[in-house]
């Protein structure tokens, strides 16, 4: 079942009830399809004052895929699932960048599991960047961006991870780790 503060975001946003929403894919057949099917139904049938539509029709699609147990919490397609976690930094982007940079220089792994090659570092007028693969097979991507003169937001995400379990896992290694910041 979906978390209800999923839905009540999707309620707000569309201003549309959540058993309407779920009436509306039943009716069309949408348990019964893949993803991207259900995402282009909800699409037609976002209310147009709805700001990036493509957004929202994916978030009620995949509410509509848990609340349906066609999807987990978490699992970004069959079998496969992602992790993540933020955190407010007190001070701009680019300190933010700078403090993660020096939190995680030096490491070889994280929770255990080793980091493939040099991790990657981008960055362009509103973002920061650091992406780093695990020797599990799963990615790690660290974005940063300015919510004001004076705070940052520090956001983990941790992709191709093999279950639930390890979501919650790896969400305390990087509350932890954020912690450090």
């Amino acid at each position: 079942m979906v978390r209800m503060h999923s839905t009540a975001a999707i309620e707000r946003t569309t201003h549309r009830g959540w058993d309407q929403w779920v009436t509306a894919l039943d009716d069309a057949g949408a348990a019964a399809l893949p993803h991207r099917e259900i995402v282009g139904i909800v699409y037609d049938h976002m209310p147009a004052h709805v700001e990036n539509h493509g957004w929202w029709a994916q978030s009620v699609a995949v509410a509509y895929e848990q609340h349906h147990a066609l999807r987990r919490p978490g699992e970004t397609r069959p079998g496969e699932f992602q992790a993540s976690v933020s955190k407010t930094y007190a001070g701009s982007m680019d300190a933010a960048f700078q403090a993660w940079l020096d939190l995680v220089a030096g490491r070889g792994d994280f929770g255990g599991v080793a980091i493939t090659g040099e991790p990657g570092t981008s960055a362009t007028e509103r973002w920061r960047y650091w992406r780093a693969g695990l020797a599990d097979g799963s990615r790690v991507a660290v974005t940063i961006s300015e919510k004001s003169q004076e705070k940052s937001s520090v956001g983990v995400g941790h992709t191709k991870l093999g279950s639930p379990e390890e979501v919650a896992r790896w969400k305390l290694i990087w509350r932890e780790l954020l912690g450090e910041l």
